[in-house]
């Protein structure tokens, strides 16, 4: 329990966030991976290159700070980070690692001194919220470790089969090495899968969603690849999976998590994807039409041009077996084929037919996150309540990021 003398000086560096809180945690995170360079295997460094990283601890520091006499608040943001670190199989002493780099950072950033009632006043803060991570992860672990097929930590995966989807995302099919059954995994979950990534000479991992339902055979993620760009830089992972692994090897994945799953299969839902955002949405869609509700489901789909279109195979033959469900796709350009298009130019909810967004549906938005701000401030406007609204955002800056 924090003294009242702490909690006032936690709130008095609230401005210093604000300012220059990215700064710091940019520094926190070279410093530690200085001084453990075993933990470039677990922190992203494609994220750390970009700068992802450090922005989004920044805003979790940040939040936290502010909250500190709330920590309800942050029910949703702790669930995040749960399911994240699970995913990467952080363990408990990690914590005291991350603790001892943080508290030198706000010194040596802030220019504080060690034994300053400040830096104490962290400490105590760090240590409440590590106690509050430690036991959450503690209780999915079990859980995971309790489901039949589950497990923690890495499981090593064979690719049985790639898929082309389109001229930028591959499909993988992965099936445990070991033979062994598989979860039933709610549709939405991700993974996160670990790779030797040749060109830093060590293992990197990534999540990826889940792109098909549950089979109980095997589990399929769909890649993009992460060509560089003026503003960003080639993705470590993604583009090793596209060029260095092949049918037969074997890559590291973990359980299944996250919280950005389907309420519910019994009720009207509604699917808004862009990009990439797309493959969520089709292990959603596939277990709603597994159950072949009467219920209207809605799957509205952006894309940039008709070859970075992908899964247009598979929805089409879902909307066959499916008659409940209404497709509507908007490409920035015109297709060159007969393909089913709906719009011209980016994605308009407010000009889309109101029964293909029902009042009582649930939504679910998924891709880049200005995509995902427009779409949240759309259905806002269209008196969908917050409440309807399930996100996921597949960068670094998790859910914040899209809300702003």
């Amino acid at each position: 329990m924090l003294s009242t003398q702490q909690l006032k000086l936690i709130k008095a560096t609230v401005p210093v966030l604000r300012e220059s809180g990215v700064a710091l945690t940019d520094y926190f995170y070279k410093r530690m991976l200085n001084k453990h360079p075993e933990l470039k295997e677990t922190f992203n460094l494609g994220h750390q290159r970009s700068g992802g990283q450090a922005k989004a601890l920044a805003g979790a520091v940040l939040a936290y700070a502010e909250n500190i006499e709330n920590l309800a608040v942050l029910g949703d943001a702790v669930n995040l980070i749960v399911a994240k670190h699970v995913s990467l199989n952080i363990q408990a002493d990690q914590y005291a690692i991350v603790g001892e780099n943080l508290l030198h950072s706000i010194s040596e950033v802030l220019n504080v001194p060690m034994d300053s009632d400040l830096i104490a006043a962290w400490a105590a803060a760090y240590g409440q919220l590590a106690d509050i991570l430690i036991a959450a992860e503690k209780q999915r672990y079990a859980e995971q470790a309790a489901t039949q097929g589950g497990w923690n930590g890495w499981r090593g995966f064979k690719v049985v089969r790639k898929q082309v989807e389109s001229d930028a995302i591959t499909s993988f099919y992965l099936q445990p090495v070991d033979g062994g059954v598989l979860p039933e995994y709610a549709a939405g979950q991700y993974v996160s899968v670990r790779v030797h990534v040749p060109e830093l000479g060590m293992k990197q991992p990534r999540q990826y969603s889940l792109s098909q339902a549950a089979t109980g055979e095997e589990l399929r993620i769909s890649v993009k690849r992460e060509s560089a760009s003026e503003a960003y830089a080639a993705g470590y992972v993604s583009n090793t999976l596209h060029e260095q692994v092949d049918i037969g090897d074997v890559i590291e994945v973990s359980h299944p998590n996250g919280d950005f799953v389907l309420q519910s299969a019994d009720k009207a839902n509604v699917f808004i994807s862009a990009g990439v955002g797309i493959t969520p949405m089709m292990a959603m869609l596939g277990q709603v039409a597994a159950k072949n509700m009467p219920q209207t489901t809605s799957f509205i789909h952006a894309c940039r041009d008709e070859q970075s279109l992908s899964m247009k195979t598979a929805v089409r033959a879902i909307k066959q077996r499916f008659p409940q469900l209404q497709t509507y796709l908007a490409c920035e350009t015109a297709p060159v084929s007969d393909l089913a298009v709906q719009a011209i130019g980016r994605l308009d909810l407010q000009v889309l037919d109101s029964a293909l967004l029902p009042a009582d549906a649930d939504y679910y938005v998924c891709g880049p996150v200005g995509f995902m701000q427009a779409q949240y401030r759309s259905l806002l406007g269209l008196g969908i309540a917050p409440e309807q609204i399930h996100m996921e955002a597949f960068n670094t800056g998790g859910i914040a990021a899209a809300m702003a």
